[in-house]
């Protein structure tokens, strides 16, 4: 059997999501707005599966023919005849569940892959047996043969998402490099093309010189349009000594389903900014143009408060291992008016939270561009899984000048990230019965803090095409060196391509830290309703919260290739190390031995330091975040950051030895189960469905109703035509998908 650690439990947390509620207040018009959204974001997410893993889009579609044919539980009969235990036809439906809520074989959350908990020549059985393999053998034997062996297999470089020989990743053809990522980055830079919607595929000529193929997401292919921002790159260059070829038409038909909701959408949106918004969208994934997302994001931007808040497209760069390229994202919620009030505060203390950073006035924006904050009950949020706050558009140069927006997802908070007291690890007693009575008012403010004030600050220093600097090079001096600015972001530099692979744990990192340091002022924790006694509670929890969470983190670093999994939990484990070195008995890390007599430890915080030391602590390390990616410092920003995030065995935590505790105490991530928005007639019906595994498939197996079939094929198809750079599954397939 597989090791823990990439298998999903059968007891594993399954919640649903719950916005009955918001959706009843809706009016006809914003519900039928709010379904087309919401089958748009449905069909683009299942680009995820093609940004993932080669076997993915198989596997998907395998299951997805399993689960039409057959109802889990009439499955469930058949499995058992065929001499499943009830556990291990449990396992199967856990591991189908995870394929769906996570949009792949691989966690969404550590990108760290996951098997099915049983028997491989069991589950054989029951596919072959199957009713979907009674209607279409050859069809059901061709997509086992595909995936089977990969959906199993955990060789060392497939057990995580890597680039080259340290994992698995379909952003990048199988022989790429991180100077294969590094050279194309470059490229890009120098044509002023942005790497979101991109997927890159090497070939070697016959002459051993490389040919890349940088590959843009539309609907259109190579076809002439009247769009000169796109068409005009579509060609080959030669850079650096190695030629490359810009396309387009990745995944066209998923984008051309995508497309078409969006257009059924404009018809009920409620201004012309958001009409506008919609119409840019459009030509974005018709054209592969990023610059028409960023004008929709503009018109996203002005939006400003609206019942129905959505947000679609290449989004998230925490997935691609070179940390440029962006996963299809999709969400539409409904506005929580009540939580709401209390952001709004937030936000109007904004400028007076700000001057209490710890960096000089001129590392701040120019200007503070007021934001919508908003609560929201999520109704639908497609691919690799559901955050608990955002902070977006992650254009720079948007973020910079024009504004941003931050939502908080209240009914995700409210079943996502609820533990159990028996399933509380690695805290004292005590500790145990405020975190439970605290940790959602204190995520709260955290998230409200890391989002707004977080993702919101710092100014980074620009010299635009023009040579024009944003800041004054003769007075602005480096409080780390006490000198003038020595370096700055070019023309068509933004930090992500500067910063790469590092760039988003560091930006959480920072975020989490602004949300730590500012949840100690008394103004903040009374807009959210918090003075005295309670306000203390709130405070030592947020804290404890995070230090707990730098130890779980160990979860997600590999110490065979000496590197992280997941951004958010890498950003944690660099905050406990520096509140650790703030020494004082701040932070204690203790390994002890549990009531089970197996390995166990205990973190503690002295919360009669957390002002006196911690606070300074935090804010020096602070400082220096902010000023490295203010001014662009690739490489001390590196040598600050890597060196924190560093995991040694080095006493008196001896973290590699914790990292074994961690995993055997470790409590899986729950799937969430979403609803479904169908349209009869003229209205829109909300579908829910039971905190389940076998609830989670039947939610998917009515997703696509009228196409479910249509989009198994293209799936199969998109991943057989690019089966070669991967040099996996797809085979079986070639001539049949």
């Amino acid at each position: 059997m597989a090791d823990t650690q990439y298998i999903l439990p059968n007891d594993i947390g399954v919640s649903s999501l719950d916005c009955r509620e918001a959706f009843r207040l809706l009016s006809p018009t914003e519900r039928l707005y709010a379904h087309h959204l919401s089958r748009a974001a449905w069909y683009g997410g299942l680009a995820v599966l093609l940004q993932t893993s080669p076997e993915a889009p198989y596997i998907y579609a395998l299951l997805s023919r399993l689960f039409r044919a057959q109802d889990p539980d009439q499955l469930r009969q058949y499995a058992l005849a065929e001499g499943l235990t009830e556990e291990e036809y449990q396992a199967f439906l856990v591991y189908a569940a995870g394929v769906y809520s996570n949009m792949g074989n691989y966690k969404s959350f550590g990108d760290t892959k996951f098997v099915p908990s049983l028997p491989k020549e069991k589950l054989e059985r029951v596919i072959l047996g199957s009713e979907a393999a009674q209607q279409d053998p050859e069809g059901i034997r061709g997509l086992w043969q595909a995936c089977g062996k990969l959906m199993f297999s955990l060789e060392p470089r497939l057990r995580h998402l890597g680039l080259g020989n340290e994992g698995v990743t379909t952003y990048f053809s199988g022989d790429c490099t991180m100077e294969d990522a590094k050279l194309a980055q470059d490229f890009l830079d120098s044509q002023n093309l942005s790497a979101y919607n991109t997927r890159l595929f090497k070939e070697v000529d016959q002459e051993g010189k490389p040919q890349y193929e940088v590959r843009l997401a539309s609907v259109l292919g190579t076809e002439s349009a009247l769009d000169s921002e796109v068409t005009s790159k579509l060609k080959s260059y030669e850079f650096q000594g190695s030629h490359f070829r810009v396309t387009r038409g990745d995944y066209a038909p998923i984008l051309q389903k995508v497309v078409e909701q969006l257009e059924k959408a404009k018809a009920y949106a409620a201004s012309s900014c958001q009409e506008q918004m919609l119409t840019q969208y459009v030509e974005s994934f018709t054209q592969g143009s990023i610059e028409a997302h960023k004008r929709g994001s503009r018109f996203w931007i002005q939006d400003k408060g609206p019942i129905v808040e959505s947000y679609i497209g290449f989004i998230e760069s925490y997935r691609d291992p070179f940390g440029s390229r962006g996963e299809f994202e999709g969400f539409v919620a409904m506005v929580n008016k009540a939580m709401s009030a209390k952001f709004e505060r937030l936000v109007a203390s904004a400028e007076q939270l700000l001057k209490e950073l710890p960096w000089p006035p001129a590392f701040e924006k120019d200007k503070f561009l007021t934001p919508d904050f908003t609560s929201l009950d999520v109704l639908t949020f497609a691919g690799s899984g559901i955050p608990a706050g955002i902070n977006i558009p992650n254009y720079d140069d948007l973020r910079q000048t024009e504004g941003f927006k931050n939502v908080s997802l209240g009914n995700v908070l409210a079943v996502a990230y609820t533990t159990q007291r028996e399933k509380l690890t690695f805290l004292e007693d005590d500790d145990k019965d405020l975190y439970i009575r605290w940790k959602g008012p204190s995520f709260d403010v955290q998230v409200g803090l890391h989002e707004l004030l977080g993702h919101g600050s710092g100014k980074l220093f620009v010299q635009d095409e023009k040579g024009v600097f944003n800041f004054d090079q003769e007075t602005v001096i480096n409080p780390e060196t006490g000198e003038q600015i020595q370096s700055w972001y070019q023309s068509g530099e933004t930090w992500d391509s500067k910063f790469s692979n590092i760039a988003s744990s560091y930006e959480e990192c920072r975020a989490e830290s602004v949300g730590l340091y500012l949840c100690l002022n008394p103004q903040v924790l009374e807009i959210f309703g918090f003075e005295g006694a309670d306000a203390e509670d709130v405070i030592y929890v947020n804290w404890l919260n995070m230090v707990r969470s730098g130890l779980l983190a160990l979860e997600f670093y590999t110490p065979e290739a000496s590197s992280w999994r997941q951004a958010h939990m890498q950003a944690r484990f660099v905050i406990l190390r520096v509140l650790l070195e703030a020494g004082e008995g701040l932070v204690t890390v203790t390994p002890t031995t549990g009531s089970d007599g197996r390995p166990d430890a205990r973190v503690c915080l002295d919360r009669n330091k957390i002002r006196s030391v911690g606070r300074p602590a935090l804010e020096r390390f602070l400082r220096r975040l902010q000023v490295l990616k203010s001014t662009g410092d690739v490489a001390r920003g590196r040598a600050l950051y890597e060196g924190y995030a560093t995991v040694t065995d080095a006493p008196p935590e001896c973290f590699l030895t914790l990292r074994d505790t961690v995993l055997l105490r470790k409590e899986s991530r729950k799937l969430i189960v979403q609803p479904n928005t169908r349209l009869e007639g003229s209205e829109v019906q909300l579908l829910e469905y039971e905190a389940s595994a076998a609830g989670l498939i039947r939610s998917f197996s009515q997703r696509f109703p009228e196409d479910g079939p249509e989009l198994e094929e293209v799936l199969t198809q998109l991943a057989t035509a690019d089966a070669r750079f991967w040099r996996g599954p797809g085979k079986a397939l070639s001539g049949q998908a």
